[in-house]
């Protein structure tokens, strides 16, 4: 039983698999690599549940829904819209509008040497400038834990880097 409906999925996938890749070109506006990938996670999935998709009135349909979902996930991620390039500046700009490099790179390491969830609690409370409940809520946790997690990571930060932020601004 299991072999048979191996080899029905895998006629399956032959069948479809020129059509998905056609409809995924056009949904990447012709990026073939990204479309390669969105085929192969689409029957992926499908593999996974073939027993209930091949009782299905169009599983082509279905394959073609997959695909859609697959490709709008895709594009919500942040990673989506980063580009691939053959060539590397050769120097960061001087500014570069973000300020004193060596003061980010300075927060950047203090920030490092914070436990995870401590970390997670610094940079939605005061880089994304959320409220406490906001804050408790992304992180699953009471408001009481995300004000303690804030005072506990805001002395830590302060150990690190002393009181005074304004010695690193000065660099």
């Amino acid at each position: 039983m299991r072999q048979a409906r191996a080899d029905e999925y895998a006629q399956f996938a032959v069948a479809r698999a020129g059509h998905l890749y056609r409809s995924a070109c056009l949904l990447t506006a012709g990026d073939t690599h990204l479309a390669e990938d969105l085929v192969q996670e689409t029957l992926g999935r499908i593999y996974v549940r073939w027993g209930r998709v091949s009782r299905v009135d169009n599983p082509a349909g279905y394959a073609q829904t997959v695909l859609t979902r697959t490709f709008l996930a895709h594009q919500r991620r942040r990673s989506s819209t980063e580009r691939a390039t053959d060539t590397i500046p050769d120097r960061a700009a001087a500014d570069g509008g973000h300020g004193d490099v060596s003061l980010r790179l300075t927060l950047l390491q203090a920030l490092a040497r914070l436990p995870a969830k401590d970390r997670a609690v610094v940079v939605l409370r005061y880089w994304e400038d959320r409220s406490v409940e906001e804050t408790a809520d992304a992180l699953n946790a009471s408001s009481a834990a995300v004000r303690t997690r804030c005072t506990r990571a805001l002395g830590r930060l302060r150990a690190l880097l002393g009181e005074d932020l304004g010695e690193y601004a000065a660099r």
